[in-house]
């Protein structure tokens, strides 16, 4: 495997890139030399900022520049598909911030691409690709046969607060293909895609605000011989951690989107329900990481590996997570205009 550096560009100047830079710096194969703005101004504040050597105002002319061999892209989501293909079409390879895209049908759209281009694509869902989430997948079993996948992602938005003075900021916006499940949902959806696949029935409700964007949502989801439910709001907070259920015992998930604490909890064998409690054991994983440092060294393995997709955040598993929020949109009554 070559273990040279990788040079990168980013698209996107917001909180969420300061944070994936971070990360990304604790790895030594990474090497951050552009950044995309719309305006001069933002690129020279941002690249000053981490230090980045050069700047573009024009997408394609970074997608076309020999400066760099991959980008990040965290830019709205109703850009995220196109940005990605006309970087693929110039060499370059893509980690792409979730939502991978705004529907199911351009996901596929940057699959093809990825393939006629043969460049490696994966989509930024971090928790997936922790050590926390590998001790949940390696410590699975020992629930026996899993009956319940619960998640909940509840977080009130400062935004929120000026939606309600009338004032729709980004994240309620749809023509941004952006609301509650897009933004947090996501986070309960993917891991249980990565575990269990496609489920067989989505039922889904929810809060539809006036914006035409998802306030929050509570989604059922039928597996054979397994029910999943996920919970996410923008406009009300929840402290409920995130629990796999099984015939012999439960795995607890602190936080679904930032997962610092997994615990295992067997089931007692007493009959009568009235022996000891059960001893919970905890099997989080110690790590002196950066939480976005795992996604960034996943991608720098596939490029240096020549392969194209992740075995955990695989093309398929984002397909299918956008197939199954296409589902829950169809049912809320929620339409981006990505969608014609």
């Amino acid at each position: 495997m070559d273990t040279g550096k990788v040079r990168f560009g980013v698209i996107g100047t917001n909180f969420i890139t300061d944070w994936v830079i971070a990360g990304a710096r604790q790895d030594p194969r990474f090497e951050l030399v552009a950044v995309y703005s719309r305006t001069q101004e933002t690129a020279d504040i941002f690249a000053s900022k981490h230090q980045i050597p050069h700047t573009f105002t024009s997408l394609e002319e970074m997608a076309a520049s020999p400066l760099i061999d991959a980008v990040y892209i965290a830019s709205p989501n109703f850009l995220h598909a196109s940005q990605s293909i006309l970087c693929m079409q110039h060499g370059k390879h893509v980690l792409c911030e979730k939502p991978f895209a705004s529907n199911a049908r351009e996901v596929q759209e940057m699959v093809d691409a990825a393939k006629r281009y043969n460049m490696t694509l994966m989509e930024a869902m971090k928790p997936t690709l922790t050590p926390n989430f590998l001790a949940v997948k390696n410590n699975l079993n020992r629930i026996g046969v899993v009956r319940r996948y619960f998640a909940c992602y509840c977080q009130y938005s400062s935004r929120y607060d000026k939606f309600k003075e009338g004032m729709v900021l980004n994240a309620f916006k749809p023509e941004l293909s952006n609301g509650a499940m897009m933004d947090i949902g996501i986070y309960t959806v993917y891991p249980m895609v990565v575990l269990f696949g496609r489920p067989i029935r989505v039922s889904a409700s929810g809060i539809v605000l006036s914006s035409g964007a998802d306030g929050q949502g509570a989604v059922n989801l039928e597996y054979e011989g397994l029910n999943a439910t996920v919970l996410y709001s923008k406009i009300a907070n929840s402290s409920l951690p995130t629990e796999i259920q099984g015939e012999d015992g439960n795995i607890t998930l602190d936080k679904i989107n930032i997962i610092g604490n997994v615990s295992f909890t067997p089931r007692l064998q007493a009959a009568s329900g009235k022996g000891p409690e059960p001893t919970v054991e905890d099997i989080s994983a110690v790590t002196d990481k950066d939480e976005y440092y795992y996604e960034v060294a996943e991608f720098i393995n596939l490029i240096q590996s020549g392969e194209k997709q992740s075995g955990i955040n695989s093309w398929e598993n984002s397909l299918i997570t956008l197939e199954i929020i296409d589902e829950v949109r169809r049912q809320l009554g929620i339409v981006y205009p990505a969608d014609k």
